[in-house]
């Protein structure tokens, strides 16, 4: 048969037939670009009953990557010819090495296949399935991690402080400055978003009032655990899973060491320690951000300054606070918990990373909902 001439392709091949022997020979470069085309026109070539011996003649081959080595094993391997003797010859003594590591699942992996379809009833059980494996799971690191921070309490001496404090500096201090940012920005915009209805109203003065208490209660600790999950809880599941994926997990463990008690229990305390500083600093540049918009519309600072005062009262902030450190628990255990569960792939992580800043913000928008119907209950 007449070598192909497609111009477009860099890899060029012969096959010859004569009474069940076939005589395949190769040339040029078979890469990436041209594999799929040469795969594809060889199985239409090759394909029909009475091939007895195929005979592979790459010598005039001058490149061939790993798609060009999954092609040559294909052939090898008998898969274009079933039951027919199969034998290569030609091949660089460095492609030879290559082409001894390759195996089924690899060319079966390079060659471009469509996904199986499943049924919707067969992808809503696997989902189920999946969402009751990882509930059990947070069920038990919670357990783990609540006993061990508790004997660390008990037992001082259990906690590597240095550690604690270690990352108390780099998730909490380093954060003050965005942290400050991002909520000065956010007073303002509500400074400015409340005082044109107010203004209709005739009580324009009640906007400090307003910024006082959404900043205590609400924004003031919701935005402070929100940039600590997606600053430094992000952070957390990156730093375990990269030692996950390195198997420095699996060498604690084999010293006798619990990953719990010597990773996580520290991070968790700096998480619970951290956050109402962050939150006591959210909400002061967020009173910040609207004073310049109060002395805009006409008010005095000492009015201002008095109104805050009127309207917020310490069980506003003693609300924050505890809530900050619901809050901090969350991030911290939910970031360290994504971080255990980084499984195996050049992906793993940045999979882990990005699950713990969906789950921690998720979980944080919860509690909050549900702290408060519950302080809402009870002012009552």
């Amino acid at each position: 048969m007449p070598a192909n001439e497609a111009a477009s392709l860099s890899v060029r091949w012969e096959v010859l037939k004569a009474e069940g022997a076939v005589l395949l020979t190769l040339r040029g470069e078979l890469d990436a670009a041209s594999t799929p085309a040469a795969w594809e026109a060889l199985e239409k070539e090759l394909k029909g009953p009475g091939v007895s011996s195929l005979e592979i003649d790459a010598s005039d081959l001058t490149y061939c990557d790993s798609a060009g080595l999954a092609l040559l094993y294909y052939l090898y391997a008998g898969r274009m010819t079933p039951g027919a003797t199969v034998r290569m010859s030609g091949l660089s003594s460095e492609m030879q090495n290559l082409s001894g590591s390759f195996s089924i699942a690899d060319f079966q992996a390079l060659r471009a296949h469509k996904p199986p379809r499943r049924s919707f009833p067969e992808e809503m059980g696997a989902a189920t399935g999946a969402w009751l494996r990882d509930l059990r799971e947070q069920v038990e690191f919670i357990g783990e991690v609540a006993v061990n921070l508790a004997a660390s309490l008990f037992r001082p001496r259990r906690m590597r402080w240095k550690e604690v404090f270690r990352v108390f500096e780099i998730a909490g201090v380093d954060a003050l400055p965005i942290v400050c940012l991002i909520t000065m920005l956010v007073g303002m915009v509500i400074a400015f978003e409340s005082a044109q209805p107010l203004a209709k109203l005739g009580a324009q003065v009640f906007v400090a009032n307003l910024l006082g208490l959404v900043m205590s209660r609400e924004l003031g600790p919701v935005m402070a655990a929100i940039m600590l999950a997606g600053r430094s809880g992000s952070a957390f599941a990156a730093e375990l899973g990269t030692m996950k994926v390195n198997e420095e997990l699996n060498a604690l463990q084999t010293m006798g060491l619990s990953p719990i008690q010597f990773l996580v229990v520290q991070r968790v305390m700096a998480g619970i320690l951290l956050t109402p500083i962050l939150t006591l600093y959210a909400m002061f540049a967020g009173l910040l951000g609207g004073v310049p918009v109060m002395l805009g519309l006409g008010f005095p600072l000492q009015m201002v300054l008095q109104q805050i005062q009127s309207g917020v009262h310490y069980g506003d902030l003693a609300e924050g606070l505890c809530k900050s450190v619901v809050f901090g628990t969350i991030v911290a255990s939910v970031s360290c918990l994504r971080g255990l569960q980084t499984g195996v792939g050049p992906r793993a992580v940045g999979d882990s990373t990005t699950r713990s800043v969906v789950s921690s913000i998720l979980l944080i928008i919860l509690a909050d909902a549900l702290i408060a119907s519950i302080t809402y209950t009870l002012r009552k």
